[in-house]
């Protein structure tokens, strides 16, 4: 066992750090990873740091998704006449309900369909969309209306609001930089590509961190700040320290708990099964953030998009058979979303252009599967694009309320309304 665990219980045990700590100490740092340490199994510790608790998985799927060509309405002629060469024949379709269908490489989405695991919540967007890739991701990893900037992410605000002094990994995006979603007052949540990334350097590695640490000794928190007068060096030393142990309880989880399922040989199969290491692993992580680039299809679409999709579900139907081995699928939901969907119209390319509304998925055994929402005409459109007919924050605020068991309001700034889709 690693004789750090040992010596944070130690440390968080003193009397001095029991009198701080309802000052200046986070409350993560009363927390941090003791689930992970085999004597705390079956502790009370294991609630507060979400081993039972329930998870939001966040899958952006980047570049804007064709939503026409993923849920498709196959019996509409207005599709064909709008789409001669890259529309999906009616005999690949797979069958939903009579009238709408999934793209062909969605067989493992059409599974879980089936399983009464995924539901499809159509014609998803927002009042006065805006094509731009980057101002229409920021209006969804935020929640601003398309006229307002804002400064924090809705997943930052639900942590500011409902979750202060969470530990550091409630949140963990797979990432090569933070999600603007993630953005806050107080600062939340991982971000790494690779669990060999997120580590702490080694004495000698990083002059910043070895300057950091220089005359503490974990053993001796005496020698602190006496309570009351905690200077903002102390409050970094045991961040610091936070961070050491939260690196090697992710480095060791992401090596030593394999998942039960084979996942497709992709970086998005991959990055699942990570995820799916880590919550088997007993992470105290409330909301993990991925995303599957590459949807922005101006030209030769067919194909393209075809292979993302494939991807995006197989990936997510081991993603699902591998927590029902574990036993956790009723505790995980997992969301999809597109800065945008595609115009109606095919483009001169065989591809198509920036449009508005389009379909999100939502997989887990909290969710009501089926359809919602309105499937958006083909012919009363706006500036070439289909009209939305539920607002994406009805969505946020569905799972802030009835999964994460948290209040909406102060996080989205308004009511929205929820769907009965959870």
């Amino acid at each position: 066992m690693d004789p750090t665990l040992h010596t944070r219980r130690a440390f968080l045990r003193t009397t001095f750090l029991g009198a701080a700590a309802s000052l200046t100490l986070p409350v993560f740092l009363q927390k941090t990873f003791a689930a992970m340490d085999a004597e705390a199994i079956g502790s009370a510790t294991q609630t507060a740091t979400g081993r039972d608790g329930r998870v939001l998985i966040l899958l952006q799927m980047a570049g804007g998704n064709d939503g026409l060509n993923t849920v498709i309405p196959y019996l509409d002629d207005a599709y064909y006449r709008s789409r001669p060469n890259i529309g999906l024949a009616r005999g690949e379709v797979l069958d939903l309900d009579g009238t709408l269908g999934l793209h062909p490489r969605l067989a493992g989405l059409k599974t879980l369909y089936d399983e009464g695991a995924l539901a499809i919540v159509r014609g998803v967007g927002y009042p006065n969309p805006n094509r731009s890739h980057f101002r229409a991701t920021e209006i969804w990893q935020t929640a601003a209306d398309a006229d307002r900037m804002e400064a924090h992410g809705w997943l930052g605000r639900y942590f500011d609001h409902c979750c202060p002094g969470a530990d550091p990994a409630a949140a963990i995006a797979i990432a090569q930089s933070l999600p603007q979603a993630f953005l806050a007052r107080s600062p939340a949540g991982i971000t790494f590509d690779t669990p060999e990334n997120y580590r702490w350097k080694a004495a000698g590695q990083d002059p910043a961190a070895d300057a950091l640490f220089q005359h503490f000794n974990p053993e001796t928190p005496g020698e602190l700040t006496p309570p009351g007068e905690l200077g903002a060096a102390d409050f970094l030393r045991r961040t610091a320290l936070d961070a050491q142990l939260s690196s090697r309880a992710i480095l060791d989880i992401s090596r030593r708990a394999p998942g039960a399922a084979s996942y497709p040989k992709t970086r998005l199969g991959r990055e699942l099964g990570l995820i799916s290491r880590m919550i088997a692993g007993g992470l105290p992580t409330r909301v993990y953030y991925l995303s599957q680039s590459g949807y922005d299809t101006h030209s030769g679409q067919a194909n393209t998009h075809g292979r993302l999709l494939g991807e995006l579900s197989d990936a997510l139907l081991a993603f699902a058979r591998d927590l029902r081995a574990q036993g956790n699928f009723g505790r995980v939901t997992l969301m999809t979303f597109s800065e945008f969907g595609r115009r109606v119209q095919e483009n001169g390319s065989n591809g198509t252009d920036h449009g508005a509304a389009g379909p999100v998925f939502m997989v887990g055994g909290g969710v009501r599967p089926g359809q919602y929402g309105r499937q958006p005409s083909l012919t009363e459109l706006t500036n070439g694009d289909q009209r939305f007919n539920v607002d994406f924050r009805s969505l946020y605020a569905t799972v802030l309320e009835r999964w994460l068991e948290a209040p909406s309001l102060p996080v989205l700034g308004r009511q929205y309304p929820l769907l009965p889709v959870i």
